[in-house]
Parts: C-alpha cells; sequence; structure tokens
C-alpha cells in the first residue's frame, strides 16, 4: 500500500504556511503546520514527516537550531529552507546542518513544487538505500551462518577424524596410501582456510570497526604487524627495516583492525619478495595526516592488475613459484583503512618491487574537524 507523504511546514508567517498549502493541496501530500520552532519539534515525533519546510528567521528557536534538531531526530528526514533573507552563508550555514535544498522568497508556486518533489525523491532514495543496506547485512549474516555450520563445522570434524585415522593406521597403511591421506589433509586444511577465508570478508563490517574507536599510536600498531610475520620474512632471509616516528600525534582507530590492515600488507610483502630482499616501513606526519608508507624490493605487480588488487578475491599474475593467494588481504585491508577516513594507493613495477601509501587523519585534526551534515 503506498503511503500518502507527509510534509511538516515551520514558518511564523501566516500566509507563508497558508500558500504552501495551497500550493501543494492539489498533490497527494499529508501536511501540518506549525508557528514556530518549538511548535514543529513538538509536532515533529508525533507526525513523523517525511519533509519539512523550514524558514529561518522565526521568533524563539531559529530555523538553524530546528534544523539541526530534527536532522539529530532522524537525518532522513528531508529538510528544505524557505527565507527571506537568502545569502550565501545562510546557504552554507543551512547545508551544514543538514539542509537538503534552499528555496528564496517570495516562490512562484511550480518552484515549491517541484523542490519538495525532489526532496521526497531524495527521501525515497535513501530509505530504499538504507533499506537494502539492511538486506544485505542479514544476506551476509545468513551466508556466514549457513557456511559455518553447514561446510566449516563438517569438515572439521572430517579433518579431525582423519588425523585420527592417520595415527592409528600409521604402522599399517602403505607409502603410497600415507601419501594419499596426506594429500587428502592438505586439500581439507586448504578448503578450512578458504571458507575462514569467505567468513574474515563476510565479517568486515565498517559500521562496528568505527564503534571501537579511541586514540591509538601509529608506532603501535606499525610494531605488533611487524611482529606478525617477523618468523616468515626470517625464514626467507628478508629484512624489514622499520623506522618509526614516537613524536607523531595519535590516530582515531579501531587498533585491532589497523594492525590488521598493516599485516595483510606486510605478508604481502614478505610473500612476494625473493629470498634475501628488504622490506622497508616509514611514517611521517603530513598536511594533516599520517603516511605509512611499505616498500618492498620483490616481483612486482604488473601494470594491467593494479587497478584491480584491492578487489574481492583478485590475484594477480606475478608470484613467486609456490606462493599462493586469497586475493582478499587487500581488500580486507582497505576496507579497513576507508572505515578511518583514510585512503591507500599503490605504486609498483614489475621485476623491482612495490610500495604502499597510507594515509589517515590525525587526531588532532578529527578532534577540529566538522562535520558538515
Amino acid at each position: 500500500m503506498h503511503e500518502i507523504p507527509k510534509i511538516l511546514i515551520i514558518d511564523d508567517e501566516e500566509i507563508v504556511r497558508d500558500s504552501c498549502i495551497h500550493i501543494l493541496a492539489k498533490s497527494d501530500y499529508k501536511i501540518v503546520t506549525a508557528r514556530d520552532g518549538a511548535e514543529g519539534l513538538e509536532i515533529l515525533e508525533d507526525f513523523q514527516p517525511d519533509l519539512a519546510l523550514v524558514d529561518l528567521k522565526m521568533p524563539g528557536l531559529s530555523g538553524y537550531e530546528v534544523l539541526e534538531k530534527i536532522h539529530e531526530y532522524d537525518p532522513t528526514i528531508v529538510t528544505i529552507v524557505i527565507t527571506g533573507f537568502a545569502t550565501v552563508d545562510a546557504a552554507v550555514e543551512s547545508m551544514k546542518k543538514g539542509t537538503y535544498d534552499f528555496l528564496p522568497k517570495p516562490f512562484k508556486p511550480d518552484e515549491l513544487r517541484l523542490i519538495v518533489q525532489r526532496g521526497l525523491e531524495r527521501r525515497r532514495m535513501v530509505i530504499e538505500t538504507i533499506t537494502l543496506r539492511k538486506e544485505k547485512e542479514l544476506l551476509r549474516e545468513h551466508f556466514a551462518a549457513i557456511v559455518s555450520h553447514e561446510l566449516k563445522s563438517p569438515l572439521g570434524a572430517v579433518q579431525q577424524n582423519l588425523f585420527v585415522l592417520a595415527d592409528d593406521l600409521a604402522d599399517k597403511l602403505t607409502d603410497e596410501q600415507k601419501t594419499m591421506v596426506e594429500r587428502l589433509q592438505t586439500r581439507i586444511k586448504d578448503m578450512v582456510t578458504m571458507i575462514n577465508t569467505w567468513l574474515r570478508v563476510i565479517s568486515v563490517d565498517i559500521s562496528k570497526i568505527r564503534e571501537d574507536f579511541k586514540p591509538t599510536s601509529i608506532d603501535t600498531i606499525v610494531t605488533k604487524a611487524v611482529g606478525s610475520v617477523e618468523s616468515h620474512a626470517i625464514r626467507k632471509d628478508i629484512a624489514i627495516k622499520h623506522k618509526l616516528n614516537p613524536s607523531l600525534p595519535q590516530v582515531s582507530g579501531n587498533e585491532g583492525t589497523l594492525v590488521e590492515a598493516i599485516t595483510n600488507i606486510l605478508n604481502n610483502a614478505v610473500k612476494y619478495t625473493r629470498v634475501g630482499g628488504k622490506i622497508e616501513i616509514s611514517t611521517i606526519k603530513s598536511n594533516g595526516s599520517i603516511s605509512i608508507n611499505i616498500t618492498d624490493n620483490g616481483v612486482g605487480i604488473d601494470e594491467e592488475d593494479i587497478p584491480h588488487i584491492f578487489n574481492d578475491f583478485y590475484s594477480g599474475k606475478a608470484r613467486p613459484e609456490g606462493e599462493r593467494s586469497s586475493g582478499v588481504g587487500l581488500a580486507i585491508t582497505k576496507r579497513i583503512i576507508e572505515a578511518h577516513d583514510g585512503t591507500i594507493s599503490v605504486e609498483s613495477t614489475l621485476g623491482e618491487g612495490s610500495a604502499f601509501s597510507i594515509q589517515l587523519p590525525a587526531l588532532e585534526m578529527t578532534n577540529n574537524f566538522i562535520d558538515p551534515d
């Protein structure tokens, strides 16, 4: 059943309220009016409008305050400013409060009709996007449950039973049978790893990452990430040099996921760097951001692969013999960095190595940041 769009008009001039009602009367809208900001906010919760027309200059609460409170209550409500004091400064300030558009007084009937139609369409699209995101999240959780319970658990049981069986029959199996069992164990281990990889990709939820933000030291993040790959690097005689900078400001973030992001890059660097190679990590402050730069002298990335390396399950062509890739590490890294309002980029020359650069907002900047919404 189609719901009738609800419009709230907040203006201290009766002639403006009546004009808006008259102009919009031919459309299928449910309209409620308020004489000032306080009355409008009282109506807000019970009426639950889709769109609000708000005058800037009113007695009592200013239009700016009303816009801000509407946006705090429900950011999906589309707000449109109507005012006889149309200035660039007023428009900018209104936009900072989450306003969708700006209509100067006096306005023509068609101007009001058009701006309301566009505003309601914007509201419809926002609600649709939110609904799709929720549906996607439910599907993701459902898929994760299926993978975990219908695939991972039974496969884990098979793996365990195979270990026990191989141990019990160790003295009775022929060399050929032992080889077959070892192949089965390797194949099952690979499948378990693949399933865990799927589950990790599914579990990277940007909104949940942001819930756990707190001041975090870049030096701590880098040190923990290096520790995670150090043993692998030692086995390949790869030197990891990291120049830390204790004077750097902190970043606001989730330490665990940031360590994971840096570890993924370092894992790739170790994996794709030849025996005896080197990896260098440096951290610097630049233009209000913290830069984490990771370079290696490995096999490099093919030019055709560079635009795709942050895609899920993408695996490039260049890799040392015997090395395998799930193709999700860099995709997860990109999501984590973007969840921290950062960016990640890469430069590479095939056969010479790669250079990854991560930019994260310094905490001293995030404290002073003014959200335009």
